[in-house]
């Protein structure tokens, strides 16, 4: 019993000193093996791997493609019209070794600060290069650009173990004291585009209108025109009915021509004329033998039998 009970505890330690001498690398990670201080076993693939209990350590790394976003700094074009730029890099630990001997215990945080200090000046120096324009930020060249940044961080970013995978611009933006101006600036342009399209519009509008007018003048003047011909025909015509009237018997005609003065001189209520009674006016009325002046007793104008006018009388 004695026996068993020293075994027992040093049997639990030999297990546990064998437990803690085993460490898992997973496929997403990469470990060292650190003695104080010093690398002793770099472990860059899965699987199991082996340490020296209580006096090595393992401190893991991320093998997968990592994310940095980036401070807005502030580039400078060859333009001078200042930018405030906001980018983010995608990077990867290429070598732990590397990274450790360059950052030391600061991990990836410092790895990242670092970084960080390696994209923003080489965002300026590329961006405010000779021939760089806020609008060639702006335009579809703006992929060579990136392509540039990423090609000279990566340069950089070597020494610190760490591969650079790419280099994008988040956004682009005018300072803050800058926007009010551009706005203003922008809005001047619209309304003078604005002033522009009214005064085109009134100036078609203008020509519309003029022909339409000259239309209607136009219209108008045929139309008058056809009306007065088709009115001097018309006369034409009643004249000529008249005339073949007259022509077939004269006296008829005079009298029919007579009792039409009549109707329009004499209606209403105003039947009241000052005219001489001798007058021809009213020769028709003025015929004691009830016979037109001038005919025969044995007819009246026309051929037919003649009758009283007495029944003719003003109203």
């Amino acid at each position: 019993m004695k026996k068993l009970g020293f075994i027992l505890p040093i049997v639990v330690i030999a297990i546990v000193g064998f437990l803690s001498s085993i460490f898992i690398v997973d496929e997403r990670e990469k470990a060292i093996v650190l003695q104080f201080g010093q690398i002793k076993q770099v472990k860059e693939d899965p699987g199991l791997g082996f340490k020296i209990p209580l006096i090595q350590e393992v401190v893991r790394y991320d093998d997968r493609i990592l994310a940095l976003d980036t401070q807005p700094t502030e580039v400078t074009p060859s333009d001078d019209r200042r930018l405030v730029v906001d980018a983010f890099a995608r990077y990867r630990v290429d070598d732990v070794v590397q990274l450790r001997q360059a950052v030391g215990v600061g991990g990836l945080r410092a790895a990242e600060q670092r970084l960080e200090g390696i994209i923003n000046p080489q965002i300026r120096a590329v961006l405010g290069s000779e021939g760089v324009t806020s609008d060639t930020i702006l335009s579809p060249a703006r992929a060579e650009l990136m392509l540039e940044i990423t090609e000279q961080v990566g340069q950089r970013a070597a020494v610190l173990g760490i591969d650079v995978v790419d280099v994008r611009l988040k956004r682009t933006d005018l300072p803050a004291q800058n926007l009010e101006a551009t706005y203003a600036r922008m809005r001047a342009e619209r309304e003078r585009e604005a002033a522009d399209e009214i005064a085109r519009g009134e100036e078609a509008a203008q020509r519309v209108r003029a022909q339409a007018d000259r239309t209607v003048v136009e219209l108008t003047s045929d139309a008058n025109r056809e009306a007065d011909i088709i009115r001097g025909e018309a006369d034409a015509e009643r004249n000529g009915i008249f005339a073949q009237a007259f022509g077939a018997d004269p006296e008829f005609f005079e009298f029919y021509r007579s009792l039409a003065a009549y109707e329009q001189a004499i209606q209403g209520s105003n039947s009241t004329m000052v005219i001489s009674p001798d007058g021809e006016f009213f020769r028709y009325l003025d015929s004691s033998s009830g016979l037109m002046p001038g005919s025969s007793s044995g007819g009246s104008p026309g051929g037919g039998a003649s009758g009283p006018l007495g029944a003719v009388t003003p109203e």
